[in-house]
């Protein structure tokens, strides 16, 4: 997997105009120049061009504007931020209709619909962002007047030091009051000593508003060290109320965190999250181009899992295990290297995977892109969120160090055994993310905002099932692996959107996947730690299989029947840069795009071949 950018973020290789590299589908088909040459020259020159359209040119204005507002309002918690992004959203889509009557070509009206489903995600989203906060309100009153102090000061409001001293001296009073009275609540008569069989506040709330105090808490201290000691007259009047107010937000947190959370201090392992409910679900599905509901979602997973079920018990007798697939797959996680030997494994299966696809002439693979793939080890610290490898430019391996506990040794060296590492190392390096990687870096860049996990995960994901379609697998040994991450991937889809809907706990996550998978549990656990306290979104781990059987029907679509071959369908995909699968096809296929898109490609239909 790839380390998600956060959901608000564009990464600076967005700003970056491209020396001049066209990706236009029809220009690659009709010149045959993919990947000739020892060293891609031909498909240099041919690229050589100006990508840049009038749409092109207005996303990548769009782009440094939203970054300019982003860096002047760093919190999120802000609701001057807030406005001020929904004015900003807005005009822009104002200037979306004045195209309506622009004569564009086929890419330029995909850029049009993209950035258009981009706009009306932000605005939804900011409407999300403040019900979330006027949800926190009661845990945190004082935070609105807090934050402000920042947007002021980032505004070069002028302040009066007395004044302001008061006002934080009326803040810590607010603090102190607030944490009283919870206090209060929870001893009264009638509440057993605290028990929290009825909590005054939402478990999931309360972790939210640890997270705005400590957010608070931060923007404060910034606050107070612009004006401290370089205004002696604000240094007399606010240190000491500021001090006794951050002391007080300290203490603050922590009993929201003990009392109404109920996490002790230190503790690193329990999982809290925040479901969003299933209106906003729809809303994430709305944008991401997938036109199925949460429910449709899981039946599709459920039926998934059954063909991997079938598969592993093929996979199970051929080991001498019969129907006891358990048995087989315990077999399979004894199969590891020995300690030190993980780095030259994974070069190993590298090189493998490289020549596999090369072999069979199924994609372009650059000579800069094999050449320049990194590895560097996990830290035990990042093995408790990531137990498995991360990937893309650097792959990030996790295997266990002469540190860790006897216990954690083994399940480490068992979750990253031989045959699971064959299964994911190509999802990890080529034809997967770093591959992706290196292409999206040099092709029609200004695409990075519209990126989805459904693009980037599902594409890995989808050489996964290719492989496996492909006979890649040499033994029954290595059917076992791959079809336990097919199955894990099953089961994000059905844990994360049914913890989502508020039909599955943590805890409930983390036996599901142990007890219907077959993780180990430090695994699973970090597993289900990553998916809801890491930087994803509520639909990041549905985006592997889904995204997959996506491009796999995409594919049946197009390479089947023989309007393309499989070096045109990959690298085409490639050359347009990430976004919702439904807008690759409307590419690939030549469709006509309308400006305002609605949502319609049913891609599923029969379970194991994403038909």
């Amino acid at each position: 997997m790839m380390k998600p950018l956060h959901s608000r973020s564009f990464p600076a290789l967005a700003l970056i105009c491209a020396i001049g590299f066209s990706s236009h589908p029809a220009a690659a088909l009709q010149s045959g120049t993919t990947g000739d040459g020892p060293a891609g020259t031909a498909t240099l020159i041919s690229d050589a061009g100006v990508e840049d359209g009038l749409v092109a040119g207005l996303i990548r204005r769009y782009t440094a504007d939203y970054g300019s507002l982003d860096r002047f309002f760093p919190t999120e918690l802000s609701a001057l931020r807030r406005e001020r992004f929904v004015e900003f959203t807005s005009d822009w889509l104002a200037v979306l209709d004045s195209l309506q009557a622009a004569p564009l070509d086929q890419q330029e009206r995909v850029d049009a619909a993209l950035f258009r489903n981009l706009l009306d995600h932000e605005l939804a989203q900011l409407a999300i962002d403040s019900a979330r906060f006027a949800e926190m309100l009661p845990v945190i009153p004082f935070a609105p007047g807090l934050i402000a102090l920042e947007d002021n000061r980032r505004m070069l409001v002028p302040i009066d030091p007395e004044r302001t001293a008061g006002t934080l001296d009326d803040m810590q009073k607010l603090v102190e009051g607030t944490m009283a009275r919870f206090d209060s609540l929870l001893t009264a008569p009638g509440r057993k000593g605290g028990d929290r069989s009825r909590p005054l506040v939402k478990k999931t709330v309360a972790n939210r508003a640890v997270g705005a105090i400590g957010e608070t808490r931060r923007l404060l201290k910034r606050w107070f060290g612009y004006h401290d000691g370089y205004d002696p007259v604000f240094s007399w009047w606010v240190r000491s109320p500021y001090s006794s107010l951050d002391s007080a937000l300290e203490r603050y947190g922590n009993f929201v965190r003990d009392k109404l959370v109920g996490v002790a201090p230190g503790d690193m392992t329990t999982i809290i999250g925040d479901p969003i409910g299933r209106e906003a679900l729809m809303s994430e599905l709305r944008y991401e181009m997938i036109p199925y509901t949460p429910e449709e979602l899981i039946a599709i997973a459920k039926k998934e899992m059954a063909w991997c079920d079938a598969r592993m018990l093929e996979a199970s007798r051929e080991m001498g295990f019969g129907d006891d697939w358990r048995k087989a797959l315990e077999k399979v996680k004894t199969l590891h290297v020995d300690p030190g030997r993980q780095p030259e494994l994974i070069l190993g299966l590298a090189r493998e995977a490289v020549k596999f696809v090369e072999d069979r002439g199924l994609l372009t693979v650059p000579p800069l892109a094999k050449e320049t793939w990194r590895m560097e080890m996990l830290s035990p610290e990042q093995q408790l969120v990531s137990p498995f490898f991360l990937g893309g430019e650097v792959i990030q391996v996790s295997y266990p160090t002469d540190g860790m506990s006897h216990e954690q040794k083994m399940m480490s060296m068992r979750g990253n055994n031989i045959h699971f590492a064959r299964a994911t190392v190509h999802h990890e390096l080529i034809p997967g993310h770093h591959l992706q990687g290196f292409m999206r870096s040099r092709y029609r860049t200004y695409r990075w905002v519209f990126g989805t996990p459904f693009w980037t995960e599902g594409w890995a994901l989808y050489w996964e099932l290719m492989l496996w379609d492909l006979d890649f697998a040499r033994s029954p040994e290595d059917r076992v692996g791959m079809l336990f991450w097919r199955m894990h991937r099953c089961a994000r889809i059905i844990f994360s959107l049914s913890f989502h809907l508020e039909q599955m706990t943590p805890q409930e996550c983390i036996d599901y996947l142990v007890e219907r998978v077959g993780h180990e549990r430090d695994n699973a656990a970090a597993e289900v730690r990553r998916s809801f306290q890491g930087n994803y979104g509520p639909l990041y781990q549905c985006a592997y299989l889904l995204g997959g059987l996506q491009i796999r029907a995409l594919h049946g679509e197009l390479v089947g029947p023989g309007r393309m071959t499989d070096r045109q369908f990959h690298d085409t995909i490639l050359r347009n840069n990430g976004m919702p699968i439904e807008m690759v096809r409307k590419i690939l296929t030549g469709e006509n795009v309308a400006s305002r898109h609605v949502p319609s490609w049913r891609f599923y239909d029969e379970p194991g071949t994403g038909k």
